[in-house]
């Protein structure tokens, strides 16, 4: 039953992503792609305000209870002394580390999402998924000028997603859209945040490092509006596009991101990795329903096989196997327990 919970919650975060992206579509429709990220990232740090505060609360009972255990006990006070001071020490590190690592990453997301809400000008949203989705192959490729090793998953990842691409975006004309070029770099710059937040995360707290990652974010992206979009911004256009910022706000940064983080808990990391990757399938199925996109047959085989890559890319081939096998014996272990009950009956 608890598995089971764990991957409703997992799949329900896959399908606010892929909502997402009808969400951005709509709203690039009355207002603009630095106004856009602004408001929609301004919008999830402050949802992730209350989880930050139980965060916070929580260490604060950790240093109450190193503070009184020191006082407690007179013979090891000096050394007790001796170990607040040094976690007090770590605190003002990690501060330092959590300015540094928001306004990093805040950059990254701020590239990111707006080469994406560029892109969804002209590009369906369905496609904008799944192109969105390499970025889990660009990582690794990544990795290689950092000194990581490829292995044979990601080789073969690539390949399928470089065939998937061409099927998907490039014409008969062997033409491109200008949109899906700029979704394709929002791909790229992706990578580099998810290498980004690796490196902080683990030097600060993963709740602390999301929500000052966006409000470094919004930040930004209102230096940037105020520069590009000030003649044109409103806010009767933001009012006419308010569902969307508030369901790219609220859900897609704020509710989903806690539903990862309390689905992954306790769940096997291939599984959970298998059903996030549903993001870009729920992209196409939500543009389809709500915004009555449709892909041809050329472009349909492209997303399958950009999907499949990504599949492969994330998937221990070893662990899923050993997975297989374990429920696999446990199940005839059950087949041959009941076989014997019914034999000495």
């Amino acid at each position: 039953m608890f598995q089971l919970r764990q991957s409703f919650l997992l799949f329900l975060t896959a399908t606010i992503w892929g909502s997402g992206f009808v969400a951005q579509s709509i709203g690039m429709d009355h207002v603009t792609p630095f106004t856009y990220t602004f408001f929609r990232t301004f919008l999830g740090a402050v949802v992730l305000l209350p989880v930050v505060y139980l965060v916070h609360r929580r260490l604060q009972k950790q240093r109450a209870r190193m503070a009184a255990g020191s006082a407690a006990n007179s013979a090891s006070s000096t050394k007790d002394a001796v170990e607040v001071s040094g976690f007090n020490h770590i605190l003002q590190n990690k501060r330092r580390d959590l300015i540094l690592g928001s306004f990093c990453c805040g950059l990254c997301l701020v590239g990111g999402e707006s080469f994406q809400q560029f892109g969804l000008v002209t590009t369906d949203a369905g496609k904008a998924g799944f192109i969105t989705s390499m970025y889990i192959i660009f990582v690794p490729l990544i990795g290689l000028f950092i000194g990581k090793k490829l292995n044979a998953n990601i080789v073969i990842g690539v390949m399928l997603s470089v065939v998937g691409l061409y099927l998907l975006c490039i014409k008969d004309s062997f033409s491109i859209e200008q949109g899906d070029i700029l979704i394709f770099i929002c791909a790229i710059v992706f990578a580099f945040h998810i290498l980004t937040i690796d490196y902080f995360v683990q030097k600060c707290d993963g709740v602390y490092l999301s929500c000052g990652q966006f409000f470094a974010a919004s930040l930004i992206a209102l230096i940037l509006m105020l520069i590009f979009d000030y003649d044109v911004f409103s806010w009767d256009d933001v009012y006419a596009a308010s569902l969307a910022l508030l369901w790219s706000g609220i859900m897609s940064n704020g509710v989903a991101y806690t539903l990862q983080v309390v689905g992954q808990r306790g769940m096997n990391p291939t599984i959970a990795t298998l059903i996030l990757s549903l993001e870009s399938v729920m992209a196409v199925v939500f543009g389809t329903l709500l915004l009555n996109e449709s892909l041809n047959t050329r472009e349909g085989i492209g997303c399958f096989l950009i999907l499949i890559a990504v599949l492969i890319a994330q998937i221990n081939i070893k662990s899923l196997w050993s997975l297989c096998t374990k429920r696999r014996n446990s199940q005839n272990g059950k087949t041959n327990t009941s076989t014997a009950s019914t034999a000495n009956s």
